[in-house]
């Protein structure tokens, strides 16, 4: 396998000594078939140590490696260096605080994720040595919702979520459509209180950058309308005096 001299432009900023963000320049020997989190590893195992940044599972699950490469939010570890020029620019996810280097604080996100309930909710006793059962077709409904790996290249692309921070945002408002479709959920009519106000799925415009980038095709956007309908046939039947159902 070949090899190539990579160019590396990486965001350096430490908050204790920075005033701000700044670019620092590294040339890596990449074999082609290395992905940019390999290039990253070589950096700060062999050039420079100091080099802050997230990673855990290299195979696209756990969604800790997720940067901006040339502008474009990606996970690193699916990221092939043969499909990139010769010099590539490395920064943190936008739209987010920098924590030090490549690092992002993700708490606002994770409050948001908490808000949306993401959990099965029961209002009914559960019957006694009982399974609740899903057919096929019943999981299939919100599988695709489930493959979420929060890896937050939606939010770094999401151009609402950086003009207005309480927009909760497409990957929280994804997962509570994922309990929303869930037939053993009971909680869709509480989660529609939070999600329909002025910060939730009125508040995205459609652009769609949020299922362009994601790396497991989750589909955050068609889920975000989706959620409108649901909302906008909610509204009508509390105006109409219709009851609505448990879920």
């Amino acid at each position: 396998m070949g090899t190539r001299q990579l160019e590396l432009e990486v965001m350096r900023y430490d908050p204790e000594k920075d005033e701000a963000p700044h670019f620092q320049t590294y040339s890596v020997p990449c074999n082609e078939d290395w992905v940019i989190l390999d290039a990253i590893n070589y950096v700060k195992d062999n050039i420079d140590t100091t080099l802050a940044y997230r990673w855990s599972c290299h195979m696209m699950v756990c969604g800790s490696c997720g940067m901006m490469v040339n502008g474009e939010p990606v996970l690193t570890c699916k990221t092939f260096v043969r499909d990139l020029p010769d010099k590539v620019r490395i920064e943190p996810l936008e739209n987010f605080p920098i924590e030090r280097d490549l690092v992002v604080v993700l708490d606002d996100v994770m409050q948001k994720l908490h808000q949306v309930q993401p959990y099965i909710v029961r209002k009914d006793d559960p019957p006694e040595d009982a399974e609740y059962k899903q057919t096929r077709g019943q999981l299939m409904k919100f599988k695709q919702l489930t493959m979420c790996i929060n890896c937050m290249c939606c939010y770094a692309a999401c151009p609402q979520y950086g003009l207005n921070k309480d927009f909760i945002g497409p990957a929280a408002l994804a997962l509570a459509h994922r309990y929303n479709l869930d037939n053993r959920d009971q909680g869709k009519s509480d989660r529609l209180d939070i999600l329909a106000d002025h910060n939730g799925v009125w508040e995205c415009s459609f652009v769609g950058a949020c299922s362009e980038v994601c790396p497991k095709h989750v589909d955050p956007a068609a889920a975000i309308q989706q959620m409108k309908v649901d909302g906008a046939v909610e509204f009508w039947k509390q105006r109409l005096g219709i009851p609505g159902d448990k879920s």
